[in-house]
């Protein structure tokens, strides 16, 4: 700014050019002295010039009409190191620009040029500021009549809000600085106005997990709070929802977080930075948020993306060769319909694919349309025009197979970009969008034409703050007129407009840097196998299916575009948790057992740490030396098997050792259709073998032990008779054996032998 207000600044005066103009003739006859005059002073070199930064922060109304008053604020900042004397703030009015092409080079333009930048109005509409000194900055309103700007026909006009001033060392006034924006004229409604479709997006990061509790309603696990935050009022996503409430727009919406929301009004859990979950505290502000945003959408169109906002560019030049992977965008635009209809109690769209930054080739195209939509949201950027045509045809392009491209303006879409939360980009953003509107519908044309604007997919609540402001200008409708997504995409199209999709070549290399690396779709793929054959034992599939099937949707999301770290720990988490989910059904080690004799039974016992129960579960024992150990007929046996939730369940197998010896025997579950499932288990079996001739030995041993017995209990039998007869021959203990005595037994003196 510096260089072009010395350039452009207040000439000398004629005495002073005259002056100089002798001097150098004079000084030029000696060459020393010549060199002298060619060669400035060292400090005249390094001495900066003035330079000031001219901020507009707002401006109304945006978009005038006769009999306003046009008010333009902003701030003065004088960077330079000279105080600045005898400044004033003025507005410059230029003629009407003639196309959108003037449009970007005055807004590209930087500094100030004589003869290219208009003169001031009428100086008595300037602010005066006394005084500015250095690094200093000095507020400003300017308040001009809309009758005293000049305006004589519709179209845009540039407009220019300088300051300009002098210093010690500049003592003449020259602009100093310039900052320069537009204002577009139509104070009457136009005869023909154009169709103008905002695609308003409702889409976020993914926050829930694989991860669910094992409570009936299977409780979600999130990474983070980080959703409450943006469906806070002040939030990202509750701007999102209080701005477009009163707007114009095309809801598009990705289902995932309509489910992700509800979800968290009947209870969630966050994970925590130690792997431990908490309970979720933020229940009431989602309650809050999809009660707002059922509101917002009545009577307005909807559009549902593909569940989780599946990466088609990634899935076209990537994962498209990984099977399965493509059969995943059925399912993920079934599901989208489901969501908008349930949760929102509205109608929704899925005839809708959006590509990244509308950027597409032939791949993407067909990528796109496999799940059934027939309508690709590209830019113009994209699939480009020839300019024969001399003006921008509607959005509609039919690309073949019945197909058609809907071509969002690039500039409008790409307009509210950047950091909005500095009041002077907002307003330059919305003046210029302003601008490059009025632009279209001025085009020569007869026909009416429709126009469509995509914006960024995740708009700050700064950015989203700025487009509300935008469209609130456009409400009058003097150019344009609202219109939804469907009826764009079913406007006649203009028969020559550009319908060739660009080739693979042609791609941004800077989108194809971002997409997920085919080693993600392979994780993916893996991932998905692994339910599959876990699915099959389950009691209630449903448990893992829709949980995992989500997971799926979510890995292959353009939310990870610029954060493949994080995508990678997303895809790990989620295999690791589904296998150890998968363990939690598996054989129980056994210890090592021994065999004695022909058969025995050898128990093995099969775990179900799930909360639901398993079947079309094979148990299969198998002999590593069928020729000593065997199970049935031959080397291995099998039984099914069904485990309760949260039991054990114990199989017993008959084995029959035929030599002896240590047989390593195999415990492997299957499922019924042959699958091998989880970890095989390995213990020895002891065999030992029992011939007849021992068992004879053994018999002969056993009945010479009891025929001993019988020998030895006669024995003494015989021994304990012996002895009792001898004891009743002997006399009583009461007499003594002293001769033969006689006892009167009768009382008559007779007696008798004792």
């Amino acid at each position: 700014m510096a260089e072009a207000a010395e350039i452009q600044g207040a000439s000398p005066a004629p005495v002073r050019r005259r002056w100089l103009r002798r001097a150098v003739v004079l000084l030029a006859g000696t060459p020393v002295l010549a060199a002298l005059v060619y060669s400035p002073a060292p400090e005249a070199q390094a001495a900066p010039g003035p330079s000031v930064d001219v901020q507009l922060t707002s401006m109304a109304p945006a978009a005038p009409v006769k009999g306003d008053n046009l008010t333009i604020s902003g701030t003065v900042v004088n960077n330079g190191s000279d105080t600045i004397t005898d400044a004033h703030v003025g507005l410059r009015v230029g003629p009407a620009l003639a196309d959108r092409a003037s449009i970007d080079d005055v807004a590209d333009r930087s500094g100030f040029r004589a003869g290219t930048d208009p003169g001031e109005i009428d100086p008595a509409y300037a602010v005066k500021i006394p005084s500015l000194p250095p690094k200093a900055g000095q507020d400003f309103t300017l308040t001009v009549p809309v009758n005293k700007l000049e305006l004589d026909k519709d179209g845009v006009y540039q407009l220019g809000v300088s300051l300009s001033g002098a210093t010690d060392r500049r003592p003449s006034e020259q602009v100093l600085g310039i900052k320069r924006t537009f204002l577009p004229w139509q104070p009457d409604a136009a005869a023909k106005r154009s169709s103008l479709t905002f695609a308003w997006p409702l889409i976020a990061h993914t926050r829930v997990t694989a991860e669910t509790g094992s409570d009936e309603l299977q409780t979600p696990v999130f990474l983070d709070d980080s959703l409450a935050t943006e469906l806070e009022p002040s939030g990202r996503l509750g701007q999102m929802v209080a701005l477009g409430k009163d707007l114009p727009v095309t809801w598009v919406i990705d289902p995932d977080l309509l489910f992700t929301v509800d979800a968290m009004t009947k209870g969630y859990r966050v994970r925590g930075p130690d792997g431990k979950t908490v309970q979720g505290k933020k229940k009431a502000v989602a309650e809050q948020w999809l009660s707002a945003l059922e509101a917002a959408v009545q009577g307005k169109k909807v559009v549902a993306l593909p569940f989780a906002d599946p990466d088609l560019a990634s899935l076209a030049h990537q994962g498209k060769d990984v099977s399965g992977t493509l059969g995943q965008l059925r399912p993920a635009t079934d599901k989208a319909k489901d969501a908008v209809e349930t949760v929102l109690h509205v109608a929704a769209s899925t005839d809708f694919s959006w590509p990244v930054n509308g950027a597409i080739d032939p791949s993407i195209v067909n990528v796109a349309t496999s799940a059934g939509a027939h309508n690709v949201l590209t830019r113009s950027d994209s699939l480009t025009e020839t300019g024969a045509l001399g003006y921008t045809p509607s959005a509609a392009r039919p690309i073949g197979a019945g197909t058609t491209a809907v071509v969002a303006d690039e500039e409008l879409s790409t307009a509210f970009e950047g950091d909005m939360l500095r009041a002077e980009n907002s307003t330059l953003a919305v003046q210029r969008f302003l601008a490059q509107s009025l632009a279209l519908n001025l085009q020569k044309t007869d026909e009416q034409r429709s126009f469509v604007v995509a914006p960024q997919r995740m708009p700050s609540a700064s950015q989203a703050n700025s487009m509300a402001l935008a469209l609130r200008s456009l409400q009058a409708g003097r150019w344009t007129q609202p219109g939804d997504l469907e009826s764009a995409a079913a406007a006649k199209p203009d028969p020559g407009a550009a319908t060739q999709v660009p080739g693979a070549g042609e791609y941004p290399e800077a989108l194809r840097k971002q997409e997920l690396p085919v080693s993600a779709f392979e994780k993916i793929r893996t991932t998905q196998n692994t339910l599959d054959h876990f699915k099959v034992i389950l009691a209630a599939p449903d448990r893992v299916e829709i949980p995992f099937g989500n997971t799926t949707n979510r890995e292959m999301s353009t939310s990870w575009r610029g954060r493949p770290e994080e995508a990678r720990l997303y895809r790990d988490q989620a295999q690791e948790y589904l296998i150890g989910l998968t363990e939690k059904v598996k054989v129980i080690p056994k210890s090592d057992a021994t065999l004695s004799g022909h058969s025995a039974t050898i128990p093995v016992s099969v775990q179900n740490s799930l909360v639901q129960d398993v079947h079309n579960l094979v148990l299969r024992v198998k002999s590593a030396n069928p020729t000593r150990l065997m199970f049935g007929d031959g080397g291995q046996d099998e039984q099914e098997v069904t485990v309760q939730g949260g039991h054990s369940q114990t199989v017993k197998f008959i084995a029959n050792a035929t030599a002896s010896g240590p047989v390593e025997v195999t415990a492997q579950l299957f499922t019924t259709d042959g699958v091998p499932y989880g970890k095989a288990r390995t213990f020895t079996v002891e065999a030992t073998e029992i011939t007849p001739t021992v068992m004879l030995v053994i018999a002969g041993g056993v009945l010479l032990l009891v025929l001993a017995g019988i020998k030895m209990y006669a024995s003494r039998k015989r021994v304990a008779a012996r002895a009792a007869a001898e004891e009743s021959t002997q006399p009583s203990d009461e007499s003594t054996d002293t001769g033969p005595q006689s006892t009167d037994v009768s009382g008559t003196g007779e007696t008798v032998d004792r």
